[in-house]
């Protein structure tokens, strides 16, 4: 938590979220994600100043549960002094003690956000999906709760100006509104209007500049004349070489890799925008791809 300390910005964890999107389609399946076609509705998680501290948390916990289908879990809410915002026992259950830093005795209104991040820990404790490591294991966390419905409160406890500064969970900002678009891109649901920080909408704004970009890189149609370009210059080389691979995108990540295929023409794998597993078709023009993971089709120029 970062309270009133420098806020990072940018996308420093990005294929680790990449690859805590990939990781809850695998667990889930396609059908279990979609599921969450719903958000948690800020209604449902509002908290007054005037509405009890302990009973108020129980009720948006019992909503977090409710969202996040956990119907035989309950939640014990309390507070103390602490480092962090939030921490959680991950027992066995069905009973699960959460500690809230005492900060939000004063600062309600991001209670939610707090809780929604712990109740997902108990989600994917249940599930047993985590990945290695404390630190990519906390930006699964985050990831998860924002893919499934509960992070914009995450994202929507952002606040900072040149005096203050207040920002929960691992992500930046702009890897928050990045996972947030690619929601938003999957199910049509525009959380725009619920934003009460303007700094969490700028970052919302900025990460779904960048998810788009995912869908316009190549070997898909919607890539740009440059990107095309490119593209057509390392496919000719591989073609020439018959090299093991080739990589090349717009940022320096690797995006494309073509390999060669001693049944069959020439291969590109690339990762789908969608759930970034990799997908691998033939070098041969137009080909049109379904992602076996999130069922994506995907138009592509090979």
């Amino acid at each position: 938590m970062a309270n009133g300390g420098p806020v990072k910005h940018g996308y420093p964890h990005l294929e680790t979220v990449r690859a805590a999107v990939t990781a809850l389609y695998r667990r889930l399946s396609y059908d279990t994600v979609h599921t969450f076609a719903s958000s948690v509705a800020p209604a449902d998680v509002a908290f007054l100043d005037t509405d009890d501290l302990y009973l108020g948390a129980q009720r948006v916990a019992r909503e977090l549960v409710r969202h996040f289908r956990l119907p035989d879990a309950r939640m014990i809410v309390s507070f103390r002094e602490m480092e962090h915002a939030a921490s959680v026992e991950l027992a066995a259950g069905p009973e699960y003690f959460i500690e809230l830093n005492d900060r939000f005795r004063t600062h309600r209104r991001d209670i939610g956000a707090a809780l929604a991040h712990e109740v997902m820990h108990v989600y994917l404790h249940r599930l047993d999906l985590s990945l290695p490591g404390t630190r990519d294991n906390e930006i699964l966390t985050d990831t998860a709760t924002t893919y499934l419905g509960a992070g914009w409160l995450l994202l929507d406890a952002y606040r900072e100006d040149a005096s203050s500064s207040q920002k929960l969970g691992y992500l930046t900002p702009e890897e928050f509104g990045y996972v947030l678009a690619k929601r938003s891109l999957v199910f049509g649901e525009d959380p725009a209007t619920w934003f009460t920080s303007p700094q969490a909408y700028t970052a919302y704004t900025r990460g779904m500049a960048r998810a788009r970009e995912d869908e316009r890189q190549p070997p898909l149609t919607a890539a740009g004349w440059a990107g095309r370009r490119r593209y057509a210059k390392d496919r000719r080389h591989a073609q020439d070489r018959v090299v093991a691979a080739v990589p090349s995108s717009a940022s320096g990540e690797t995006s494309y890799a073509f390999t060669p295929d001693a049944r069959g023409p020439l291969r590109v794998s690339f990762p789908c925008p969608t759930c970034h597993q990799r997908i691998r078709v033939p070098v041969r023009g137009r080909v049109r791809a379904r992602c076996g993971l999130c069922r994506t089709v995907l138009e592509c120029d090979t």
